[in-house]
């Protein structure tokens, strides 16, 4: 009886583990990718889009960077400073942002939610502004304390102002 209780209870898991991926292999990819997905791009101050449909974004995660487009599986992923790419339906040119970190949701409805602490259109970066705080954050680096808070917060800022710069074609 112990044999026939463990099997029912291998048999119930297994069912219910199994029920959401036969869901996601037997949806209608093709009327989810017909309809694109749907975008949420926000920053503490401003919304930058609130459901815009697009048909991929890329995005520059933690872990390196990746492409959702709609009917892509659910994901979470922690944001690195760097380039996220839109691309609008109908455009073969994608709208590029810098962001300096942030959070990516894609639920399994093809909606993508990114929201950052902040991002700045790639045209609107001035290279000399860039590369001028990037030294400014190395020399606060060199002054700092080795191991101190001070020391830690110039480190982000010269990596946040590095891949700024690489944003723009600056080799810092």
């Amino acid at each position: 009886t112990d044999q026939k209780f463990f099997t029912m209870m291998q048999n119930t898991i297994l069912r219910r583990a199994a029920a959401p991926l036969l869901r996601r292999t037997f949806s209608s990819a093709p009327e989810a990718a017909a309809s694109g997905m749907t975008l949420n791009f926000s920053l503490p101050s401003e919304t930058i889009y609130a459901g815009a449909k697009v048909s991929q974004v890329i995005v520059p995660g933690a872990a390196g960077e990746y492409g959702v487009t709609a009917d892509h599986v659910p994901v979470v992923a922690q944001l690195q400073a760097g380039v996220l790419q839109i691309m609008h339906e109908g455009s073969n040119e994608a709208e590029k942002y810098f962001v300096a970190g942030g959070f990516s949701i894609t639920h399994p409805n093809s909606v993508t939610d990114i929201s950052c602490p902040e991002a700045v259109k790639i045209d609107d970066i001035d290279s000399a502004a860039v590369s001028s705080a990037f030294e400014a954050a190395k020399s606060a680096f060199a002054a700092a304390e080795a191991g101190s808070a001070d020391q830690a917060l110039a480190q982000i800022d010269m990596e946040v102002n590095k891949a700024m710069g690489s944003a723009v074609g600056l080799s810092l």
